[in-house]
Protein backbone atom coordinates (compact mmCIF):
# COMPACT_ATOMS: atom_id res chain seq x y z
CA UNK A 1 0.00 0.00 0.00
CA UNK A 2 2.19 2.40 0.64
CA UNK A 3 4.83 1.23 -2.14
CA UNK A 4 1.80 2.34 -4.18
CA UNK A 5 1.62 5.94 -2.36
CA UNK A 6 5.33 6.52 -3.12
CA UNK A 7 3.98 5.66 -7.12
CA UNK A 8 1.39 8.31 -7.06
CA UNK A 9 3.40 10.94 -5.57
CA UNK A 10 6.14 10.50 -7.72
CA UNK A 11 3.99 10.17 -10.67
CA UNK A 12 2.34 13.55 -9.51
CA UNK A 13 5.34 15.98 -9.05
CA UNK A 14 6.88 14.28 -12.62
CA UNK A 15 3.22 15.59 -14.11
CA UNK A 16 3.91 19.16 -12.50
CA UNK A 17 7.69 19.16 -13.42
CA UNK A 18 7.26 18.47 -16.89
CA UNK A 19 8.48 21.38 -18.80
CA UNK A 20 5.39 22.51 -21.71
CA UNK A 21 3.09 20.32 -19.45
CA UNK A 22 1.14 22.89 -17.27
CA UNK A 23 0.95 26.66 -18.79
CA UNK A 24 0.13 28.97 -16.28
CA UNK A 25 -3.16 27.89 -14.77
CA UNK A 26 -4.43 24.80 -15.23
CA UNK A 27 -3.70 25.80 -19.61
CA UNK A 28 -2.19 22.63 -21.26
CA UNK A 29 0.29 23.33 -24.06
CA UNK A 30 -0.56 22.02 -28.01
CA UNK A 31 1.33 18.79 -28.54
CA UNK A 32 3.68 20.68 -31.35
CA UNK A 33 4.24 23.44 -29.58
CA UNK A 34 7.56 24.57 -28.86
CA UNK A 35 7.19 27.59 -26.39
CA UNK A 36 9.46 27.87 -23.87
CA UNK A 37 8.59 29.23 -20.33
CA UNK A 38 5.44 29.55 -18.56
CA UNK A 39 2.11 31.29 -19.20
CA UNK A 40 0.79 33.00 -16.41
CA UNK A 41 -3.12 34.68 -17.22
CA UNK A 42 -2.62 34.93 -20.90
CA UNK A 43 0.52 36.26 -20.58
CA UNK A 44 4.28 35.25 -22.26
CA UNK A 45 7.21 35.23 -19.79
CA UNK A 46 9.16 34.39 -22.81
CA UNK A 47 9.49 34.19 -26.32
CA UNK A 48 7.46 31.38 -28.12
CA UNK A 49 9.85 29.27 -30.46
CA UNK A 50 6.84 28.04 -32.58
CA UNK A 51 7.16 29.98 -35.82
CA UNK A 52 4.20 30.37 -38.30
CA UNK A 53 2.96 27.03 -37.17
CA UNK A 54 2.43 27.90 -33.43
CA UNK A 55 -0.60 26.47 -32.09
CA UNK A 56 -0.60 27.89 -28.76
CA UNK A 57 -1.86 31.23 -29.76
CA UNK A 58 0.83 33.09 -29.86
CA UNK A 59 2.65 33.15 -32.70
CA UNK A 60 6.16 33.75 -33.16
CA UNK A 61 8.45 36.09 -34.82
CA UNK A 62 9.33 33.64 -37.84
CA UNK A 63 6.77 35.02 -40.32
CA UNK A 64 8.44 38.80 -40.06
CA UNK A 65 12.06 37.77 -40.23
CA UNK A 66 10.82 35.88 -43.72
CA UNK A 67 9.67 38.83 -44.82
CA UNK A 68 12.31 40.83 -44.16
CA UNK A 69 14.43 38.27 -45.59
CA UNK A 70 12.24 38.28 -48.62
CA UNK A 71 12.57 42.04 -49.37
CA UNK A 72 16.15 41.50 -49.08
CA UNK A 73 16.67 39.53 -51.80
CA UNK A 74 14.56 41.04 -53.83
CA UNK A 75 15.97 45.12 -53.48
CA UNK A 76 18.35 45.52 -56.06
CA UNK A 77 19.70 48.15 -53.95
CA UNK A 78 23.62 47.90 -52.60
CA UNK A 79 22.19 49.83 -49.46
CA UNK A 80 18.82 47.75 -48.32
CA UNK A 81 17.62 49.89 -45.88
CA UNK A 82 18.05 53.63 -44.34
CA UNK A 83 17.36 55.53 -47.14
CA UNK A 84 13.80 56.63 -47.95
CA UNK A 85 11.60 56.41 -51.37
CA UNK A 86 10.32 59.78 -51.27
CA UNK A 87 8.48 59.44 -54.57
CA UNK A 88 6.43 56.55 -52.97
CA UNK A 89 6.20 58.57 -49.70
CA UNK A 90 4.56 61.80 -51.48
CA UNK A 91 1.81 59.27 -53.41
CA UNK A 92 -0.77 59.28 -51.08
CA UNK A 93 -0.54 62.82 -49.84
CA UNK A 94 -0.49 63.85 -54.10
CA UNK A 95 -3.75 65.60 -53.47
CA UNK A 96 -3.87 66.64 -50.15
CA UNK A 97 -4.75 69.88 -48.93
CA UNK A 98 -2.22 69.64 -45.81
CA UNK A 99 0.46 69.02 -47.66
CA UNK A 100 -0.73 71.90 -50.75
CA UNK A 101 1.39 70.64 -53.93
CA UNK A 102 1.06 73.14 -56.98
CA UNK A 103 0.17 71.28 -59.99
CA UNK A 104 3.61 72.39 -61.00
CA UNK A 105 5.63 70.22 -58.08
CA UNK A 106 3.25 66.90 -59.30
CA UNK A 107 4.44 66.79 -62.70
CA UNK A 108 7.73 67.42 -61.79
CA UNK A 109 7.44 65.03 -59.04
CA UNK A 110 5.13 62.15 -61.29
CA UNK A 111 8.56 62.82 -63.91
CA UNK A 112 10.97 62.11 -61.00
CA UNK A 113 9.22 58.83 -60.13
CA UNK A 114 8.54 57.57 -63.59
CA UNK A 115 12.20 58.12 -64.71
CA UNK A 116 13.50 55.85 -61.41
CA UNK A 117 10.88 53.12 -61.73
CA UNK A 118 11.82 53.14 -64.98
CA UNK A 119 15.34 52.87 -64.79
CA UNK A 120 14.94 50.26 -61.86
CA UNK A 121 12.96 48.12 -63.86
CA UNK A 122 15.69 47.91 -66.20
CA UNK A 123 18.44 47.17 -63.36
CA UNK A 124 16.21 44.62 -61.68
CA UNK A 125 15.82 41.51 -63.59
CA UNK A 126 19.31 41.18 -64.35
CA UNK A 127 20.17 41.86 -60.21
CA UNK A 128 18.19 38.99 -59.65
CA UNK A 129 19.17 36.41 -62.34
CA UNK A 130 22.89 37.45 -61.40
CA UNK A 131 22.20 36.67 -57.76
CA UNK A 132 20.70 33.17 -59.01
CA UNK A 133 23.12 32.25 -60.76
CA UNK A 134 26.11 32.91 -58.33
CA UNK A 135 23.83 31.32 -55.41
CA UNK A 136 23.49 28.18 -57.72
CA UNK A 137 27.24 27.92 -59.08
CA UNK A 138 28.57 28.55 -55.35
CA UNK A 139 25.91 25.92 -54.20
CA UNK A 140 26.99 22.98 -57.02
CA UNK A 141 30.68 23.73 -55.90
CA UNK A 142 31.97 26.15 -58.11
CA UNK A 143 35.17 28.49 -57.33
CA UNK A 144 34.96 31.64 -55.62
CA UNK A 145 37.33 32.54 -58.65
CA UNK A 146 35.25 31.46 -61.28
CA UNK A 147 32.42 33.66 -60.09
CA UNK A 148 34.25 36.99 -59.09
CA UNK A 149 33.51 38.23 -62.92
CA UNK A 150 29.36 37.88 -61.96
CA UNK A 151 29.92 39.15 -58.92
CA UNK A 152 31.74 42.18 -59.41
CA UNK A 153 29.27 43.04 -62.44
CA UNK A 154 26.27 42.22 -59.34
CA UNK A 155 27.71 44.96 -57.12
CA UNK A 156 28.21 47.54 -59.93
CA UNK A 157 24.85 46.67 -60.73
CA UNK A 158 23.38 47.52 -57.31
CA UNK A 159 25.92 50.34 -57.35
CA UNK A 160 23.88 51.84 -60.64
CA UNK A 161 20.56 51.30 -59.12
CA UNK A 162 21.73 52.84 -55.48
CA UNK A 163 22.94 55.90 -56.99
CA UNK A 164 19.07 56.18 -59.13
CA UNK A 165 17.48 56.00 -55.86
CA UNK A 166 19.70 58.72 -54.63
CA UNK A 167 19.18 61.09 -57.12
CA UNK A 168 15.85 60.25 -56.78
CA UNK A 169 15.97 61.60 -53.21
CA UNK A 170 18.02 64.68 -54.23
CA UNK A 171 15.79 65.31 -56.93
CA UNK A 172 12.50 64.91 -54.90
CA UNK A 173 13.90 67.50 -52.28
CA UNK A 174 14.40 70.36 -54.34
CA UNK A 175 10.86 70.23 -55.52
CA UNK A 176 9.33 69.88 -52.26
CA UNK A 177 9.23 73.14 -49.82
CA UNK A 178 10.90 72.53 -46.53
CA UNK A 179 7.08 72.49 -44.87
CA UNK A 180 6.33 69.42 -47.24
CA UNK A 181 9.73 67.87 -46.07
CA UNK A 182 8.79 68.16 -42.87
CA UNK A 183 4.53 66.68 -43.67
CA UNK A 184 5.93 63.66 -44.82
CA UNK A 185 8.56 63.02 -41.59
CA UNK A 186 5.50 63.89 -39.27
CA UNK A 187 3.41 61.43 -41.15
CA UNK A 188 5.72 58.90 -41.40
CA UNK A 189 6.46 59.20 -37.40
CA UNK A 190 2.78 58.90 -37.03
CA UNK A 191 2.48 55.79 -39.20
CA UNK A 192 4.92 54.14 -37.00
CA UNK A 193 3.22 55.20 -33.66
CA UNK A 194 0.38 54.12 -34.87
CA UNK A 195 1.94 50.71 -36.33
CA UNK A 196 3.07 50.02 -32.60
CA UNK A 197 -0.04 50.92 -31.07
CA UNK A 198 -1.78 48.16 -33.23
CA UNK A 199 0.93 45.33 -32.76
CA UNK A 200 0.73 46.23 -28.63
CA UNK A 201 -3.07 46.01 -29.10
CA UNK A 202 -3.30 42.88 -31.11
CA UNK A 203 -0.61 41.32 -28.37
CA UNK A 204 -3.34 42.31 -25.84
CA UNK A 205 -6.04 40.39 -27.56
CA UNK A 206 -3.59 37.74 -27.95
CA UNK A 207 -3.13 37.75 -24.10
CA UNK A 208 -7.02 37.98 -23.75
CA UNK A 209 -8.28 35.10 -25.59
CA UNK A 210 -5.61 32.68 -23.97
CA UNK A 211 -7.99 30.27 -22.12
CA UNK A 212 -8.05 30.37 -18.45
CA UNK A 213 -9.11 27.78 -16.01
CA UNK A 214 -8.87 24.22 -15.66
CA UNK A 215 -7.74 22.27 -18.66
CA UNK A 216 -9.29 25.15 -20.85
CA UNK A 217 -8.64 24.80 -24.50
CA UNK A 218 -7.01 28.44 -26.41
CA UNK A 219 -9.48 31.29 -26.57
CA UNK A 220 -10.36 32.96 -30.15
CA UNK A 221 -8.82 37.08 -28.67
CA UNK A 222 -12.17 37.99 -29.27
CA UNK A 223 -13.93 35.65 -27.09
CA UNK A 224 -13.90 37.22 -23.76
CA UNK A 225 -15.20 35.00 -21.10
CA UNK A 226 -15.53 36.00 -17.42
CA UNK A 227 -14.10 33.32 -15.07
CA UNK A 228 -16.46 32.34 -12.06
CA UNK A 229 -15.18 33.49 -8.17
CA UNK A 230 -12.16 31.20 -7.41
CA UNK A 231 -12.66 29.13 -10.31
CA UNK A 232 -9.63 30.11 -12.16
CA UNK A 233 -7.91 33.09 -9.75
CA UNK A 234 -9.54 35.59 -12.46
CA UNK A 235 -12.74 36.04 -10.74
CA UNK A 236 -13.32 38.99 -8.11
Amino acid sequence: MKKTVMIMVASAGMLMAAPGMMMGQGMQAPKNCQCKGMMKQGAMKSKCTCGDNCKCGMKGKGSMHKKMAKKKMNSPFLIKHGLPHLTKMVTPYMNDPAFNLTAEQKSKLAEIRSETIGTIMQIKPEVMTLRKEIVQASTSGASADSLQAKVEKLAALEAKATMVHLKCIEKTKDVLTKDQLLFLLANKNKMKKHGMKKKMCKSKMMGRGMGQGQGAAVQKPKMMMKCAPGKCGMGK
